[in-house]
């Protein structure tokens, strides 16, 4: 046998033992990518509808989290040389990044205008420590405090612990089994509102500002959407009506039990209402539910800010509640 034969053999014996991408690790590749890829996908429907289906409304909660997978989808179908599915994998992961472009980006620099420090904090049926609040709202110079589950008993407590001090002016609905909510603030308040027609307390009123005149406040809770996905929908809907009618300059605090990968959520935002978060780019900024080893990992306390832009946000560990309290550094802009 001559060397160019002997050398021949070894090649073919050498591409047999070893498995080419399209053999079976090749398939394995292929399978993993796909549903990846099929996850991904979800995802980026779940973001876009608009269903009050309750089985899709919670899987909306993780859209983000599904939408992950597009990415080792789209290396996996590269890596096999399976380009028709990795042009498909280029489209969705697209479509995932076009998504969530609003919450990685930062939308400009804040014009001039008056700054205000909003605290956003559900206390998880009055459970949540009086203390932590009042000092959180105390080390961030809050002017304004939203309050969500607010009962009679947590709201003796919290004035014990100085919050009365801090806040001197009020509009609250106390009440139990997560129904109760309040506005505190720094400045007068005058004008106040609870709403009818939603299961949960949600309030507005007007808070005159030593440098920019009135301002309006909002802190809304609108009901979860366990058992309860119709109602959601609707209450959310209706949120983005009385918001839509308010003119000037606007605060909004709550707990919305809803991510920005929940349409209805989005809805809110399509007019001049803009999330601090998405205004800052900071993504998520997870606070639910903090009571578990692996939480917090969806979004559901938000600021929001009609007039004006965000300059800074974060996010404090409040004992006793499954939620983060929210504290948002705006500014609204001048007159």
């Amino acid at each position: 046998m001559s060397i160019d034969e002997l050398t021949q053999d070894q090649r073919v014996t050498e591409r047999i033992a070893r498995p080419s991408k399209r053999g079976w690790l090749g398939w394995v590749g292929v399978i993993a990518g796909w549903t990846g890829m099929v996850a991904a996908g979800a995802g980026v429907g779940l973001h876009y509808s608009t269903t009050a289906w309750e089985p899709a409304v919670l899987a909306a909660s993780f859209a983000s989290y599904l939408m992950v997978f597009a990415i080792p989808a789209l290396l996996l179908f590269a890596i096999t040389r399976r380009w028709v599915s990795t042009a498909l994998a280029v489209v969705v992961t697209t479509a995932a990044l076009w998504s969530q472009a609003p919450m990685l980006w930062p939308d400009g620099s804040a014009p001039p205008g008056t700054d205000v420090v909003v605290m956003q904090s559900n206390l998880m049926l009055g459970h949540g420590s009086p203390e932590a609040v009042v000092t959180a709202a105390r080390d961030n110079s809050a002017e304004v405090l939203t309050i969500e589950e607010l009962t009679p008993d947590l709201l003796i407590r919290l004035d014990a612990a100085g919050l009365a001090d801090l806040f001197p002016h009020r509009f609250t609905a106390p009440s139990g089994g997560g129904q109760g909510t309040g506005i505190f603030s720094r400045y007068p308040l005058r004008d106040g509102v609870k709403f009818d027609g939603f299961w949960l307390n949600n309030l507005r009123a007007t808070m005159i500002h030593p440098d920019r005149g009135p301002v309006t406040v909002f802190a809304l809770h609108p009901i979860p959407p366990l058992s309860n996905a119709d109602v959601w929908h609707r209450e959310l809907t209706r949120i983005a009506e009385i918001l839509e009618a308010q003119s000037g300059p606007v605060l909004v605090g709550g707990d919305f039990n809803a991510t920005w990968d929940h349409a209805p959520y989005r809805s809110l935002l399509t007019g001049r209402y803009a999330d601090a978060a998405e205004l800052l780019g900071v993504a998520a900024l997870p606070t639910w539910p903090t009571d578990r080893p692996f939480g917090p990992f969806i979004g559901i306390d938000r600021v929001l800010i009609a007039g004006g832009h965000a300059l800074e946000i974060n996010s404090h560990t409040i004992p006793g509640t499954d939620h983060r309290a929210v504290v948002a550094r705006l500014r609204l802009a001048e007159s």
